[in-house]
């Protein structure tokens, strides 16, 4: 029988499926396009003048995939006090440190112009309407007036940022700014994608970072991957996030947290993370010379691969992927001994033959001098034998398989 009940929730489900989509539902979810480590800034990364007392800061980033909505992520993560962001925008770049203005919208912070990020913490600003077209660059600009004691920057950006005097978080040109090659306080950037979307991080030291690359080129070897899966129908929803830092190690601190320490939030907090590339250790080996200076337990083969474990565990606890890229050769460089060559290629020979990984990349292979494997190949190599070259890189990129990634 047809009664006013009936009537009712007939009425109500005809009303809830007939109501626009949203960025909520089931089709698209939010996924990383872009995202950097943040370390602890010290006097070889320190703002030039104005510095942050007073001052707007414009930071360039290169996405990877697109969307139709997006979302910052700053990082107040080293500051002994909380962060204030007075404001802040996106845009479009047009070069240098220039945007396009009719592209510049302003971010809010639960519906406010300004943030307080407290000390070690991250904050995302609220979703935006803004069509973000893949492999672009994005100019997000802060007006800062002061920051805390513990700056988190991230040093090796690769690519300029522009600091000006006073309140020009709007401006189109930053003609006067003072230029540095760094970011700071920015973390990450969302799109919110296709259900189908999905992120990689690359996990690493400074040959992921880019290292020895031309700066704003884009040319590390996780740019190249962007670059090849975007070009590739059946991947072009992948992103890349970078996750280098130059100096990282597995075990011990040095440049950043040690890679296990540093783990949750850098690749589990990413979002929508499905596949993780770890290319680290290289740095283990060489500084574990110098280690009795430092206090520290010399890391040898079985200490790196048993760290690389702890990493796959905890990354398939989140049903993420793992896939191991073997550590490039190093014979040449400032740290390179024999026996640390020697430990390189048992911890390359578990990467290839244990089976603990999903996959593996063998970066070391495509990068050797064929007559001296302990070498990097002279094509690769940017001279001083320890990081590429652009050309090393984009052989580094160009060595991976897409479909480990469909």
């Amino acid at each position: 029988m047809f009664t006013k009940s009936t009537f009712m929730l007939l009425l109500f489900w005809i009303v809830l499926t007939s109501l626009p989509s949203t960025g909520n539902d089931k089709k698209s979810h939010w996924v990383g396009t872009w995202a950097c480590s943040p370390q602890l800034g010290d006097a070889n990364n320190a703002p030039p003048a104005p510095g942050f007392a007073d001052s707007t800061l414009r930071q360039i980033i290169h996405v990877s995939i697109g969307g139709k909505q997006i979302r910052v992520r700053f990082s107040n993560e080293f500051g002994g006090i909380e962060l204030t962001i007075p404001s802040a925008h996106v845009a479009v770049s047009a070069g240098g440190g220039a945007i396009h203005p009719e592209s510049d919208r302003a971010l809010l912070f639960h519906g406010k112009p300004s943030v307080n990020i407290p000390p070690g913490a991250l904050i995302y600003s609220d979703p935006i309407d803004f069509d973000v077209l893949p492999l672009s660059d994005l100019a997000v600009t802060l007006r800062l007036t002061g920051a805390p004691y513990g700056i988190t920057t991230h040093p090796g950006s690769r690519t300029t940022s522009y600091l000006q005097p006073g309140d020009v978080v709007a401006t189109s040109e930053m003609a006067t700014a003072e230029r540095v090659d760094h970011w700071y306080f920015l973390n990450g950037v969302d799109v919110l994608a296709d259900n189908s979307a999905a992120a990689i991080v690359t996990f690493g030291d400074s040959i992921t970072d880019g290292a020895k690359t031309t700066t704003n080129t884009n040319s590390r070897w996780p740019d190249g991957l962007a670059r090849r899966l975007q070009a590739n129908k059946r991947t072009k929803n992948v992103a890349v996030l970078n996750a280098g830092i130059g100096g990282n190690r597995l075990l011990h601190d040095r440049a950043g947290l040690n890679a296990l320490a540093r783990f949750d939030s850098d690749v589990l907090a990413q979002s929508g993370v499905r596949w993780l590339i770890i290319l680290e250790g290289i740095n283990d080996l060489g500084t574990r010379v110098s280690a009795r200076e430092r206090n520290e337990q010399a890391a040898t083969a079985d200490d790196i691969i048993a760290a690389d474990e702890q990493l796959i565990l905890r990354a398939h606890a989140h049903n993420i992927r793992v896939y191991g890229a073997t550590i490039l050769p190093y014979e040449g460089a400032g740290y390179f001994t024999p026996d640390g060559d020697v430990d390189r290629r048992k911890v390359n020979d578990w990467i290839r033959t244990s089976g603990k990984f999903d996959g593996v990349i063998d970066l070391d292979a495509v990068t050797r001098d064929p007559k001296s494997p302990s070498h990097l190949a002279a094509v690769a190599d940017s001279g001083d034998h320890l990081h590429p070259a652009d050309a090393g890189y984009k052989i580094m990129s160009d060595a991976i398989d897409l479909g480990l990634f469909r």
